[in-house]
């Protein structure tokens, strides 16, 4: 029997010949995909660095040598120099009202008159207490009098009597020694006497102890006296608070009352402003809270002609980044100035001189006057860089290190560029 050969496996059916087409596809695909890498490497190589922003969003200035002015404009507003404040010491029910805002009042001018049964009542039961206190002062001096008489009449009695017993036993003893009287009698008469002068004795005793009470008690009846007589003064005086005078003469400011409005204790009804001296008040800057003190000079310019004024208060409290101070004029005032108005007031901090200067901008609020956008020499982009500034007006930035003459840098805001650390400038 004849056993089958195996047959052998060369692989020449699995080779195929590939149509010429499919290798150009191939050929295009690879020639596309050297384009598009080089196209991205050029786009690479031109597309814009850094946050792109319009040039004419920003605000460039350049870096200049000098003077630096040392001084802040402040807009401040005129207060009345001094005001005294109307302030209900009563409370009731207004009655009726003498005066209106904005008059021109006289000190102890009545102003309105308020009505408080209760204080009507109050002083009522405190003049009857007084008098009553004061009829009891009466009778007790009358009776101490009375008493002190009486002790006196006493007194002269005892006092008589002794004296006829020392008379008496004067002449027991003639008569004793005549032998006229005997030594027994002599004795009576004797024991008479010395008990005529213990009775007078006691008796005046007595009476200095008496009147050493009675001047206790008439010393502590007075100085209850005393007490409801300063109470009936309080009484009345806030009785007569009810009619409610100018305390100072000037302007009255801020009254509204009205006829039949109740007011309590403590309401602020008014004020009585100077109508003729005023000061200024202004809001500053916290970053001066340090160099501006009491005594700093300044000026105002109003009407075309200056008027000196003088630091005179300064309230560190900061509120939404500011301080307050107050300045008054150390010479003459403007003429016409009137409580509300605002004027431009010059304060200088300290002496000019030369320096680095940048215009102030918004650019400090953003960075801390710590960094600064500065513009490369073609201007179309800008770098982030740290430097250092020193002293600050309205106007003007001390550059103390980073910067150098001639550079130019952006000194509007930052806010929209984040922590960018350079910009792509658009024209």
């Amino acid at each position: 029997m004849n056993t089958p050969q195996p047959k052998v496996v060369t692989g020449a059916a699995m080779d195929t010949i590939v149509p010429k087409r499919r290798a150009r596809t191939i050929a295009l695909v690879c020639a596309a995909s050297a384009a598009a890498g080089a196209l991205a490497f050029a786009l690479w190589h031109w597309m814009p660095r850094g946050l792109q922003v319009a040039a004419g969003e920003l605000r460039i200035a350049a870096v200049e040598r000098g003077i630096f002015r040392d001084d802040i404009v402040v807009r401040a507003a005129a207060e009345p120099l001094h005001s005294v404040m109307l302030d209900s010491v009563e409370s009731g029910r207004v009655e009726e009202v003498f005066a209106r805002d904005g008059d021109l009042v006289k000190q102890g001018q009545l102003l309105f008159r308020i009505s408080n049964p209760q204080r009507n009542l109050e002083l009522l039961a405190r003049q009857a207490e007084h008098a009553q206190q004061i009829s009891n002062l009466s009778n007790l001096r009358v009776a101490q009098e009375a008493s002190r008489s009486e002790h006196r009449r006493r007194l002269d009695d005892l006092a008589y009597a002794a004296e006829q017993a020392g008379k008496r036993h004067a002449r027991d003893e003639k008569l004793a020694a005549q032998g006229y009287l005997s030594a027994a009698a002599l004795e009576e008469s004797q024991d008479r006497l010395a008990q005529q002068r213990r009775t007078l004795a006691q008796a005046q005793a007595s009476d200095a102890t008496d009147q050493r009470v009675r001047g206790t008690a008439l010393a502590q009846l007075d100085k209850a006296l005393d007490g409801l007589q300063s109470g009936l003064k309080l009484v009345s005086a806030t009785v007569e608070a009810l009619a409610v005078r100018a305390p100072s003469a000037g302007r009255l400011t801020d009254f509204r009352l009205q006829v039949g409005e109740s007011i309590a204790t403590g309401k602020h009804v008014g004020r009585i402003d100077d109508p003729t001296r005023f000061k200024l008040t202004a809001e500053v800057d916290e970053y001066y809270l340090k160099r501006v003190a009491v005594g700093r000079h300044g000026s105002v310019l109003l009407d075309e002609r200056s008027y000196p004024v003088d630091v005179a208060t300064v309230y560190p409290q900061i509120k939404e980044g500011r301080f307050t101070v107050e300045l008054v004029f150390s010479k003459a005032q403007p003429e016409g100035l009137s409580p509300g108005q605002s004027v431009d007031a010059r304060v200088t901090l300290g002496e000019p001189a030369p320096a680095l200067l940048l215009p102030n901008g918004a650019f400090v609020n953003d960075s801390g006057g710590t960094w600064a956008f500065v513009l490369a020499a073609a201007g179309d982009a800008a770098e982030r860089r740290e430097i250092r500034t020193g002293r600050r007006n309205n106007s003007q930035i001390e550059v103390l290190s980073g910067l150098a003459a001639g550079e130019r840098v952006i000194v509007s805001g930052y806010t929209s560029y984040g922590k960018s650390p350079r910009l792509q400038i658009s024209k």
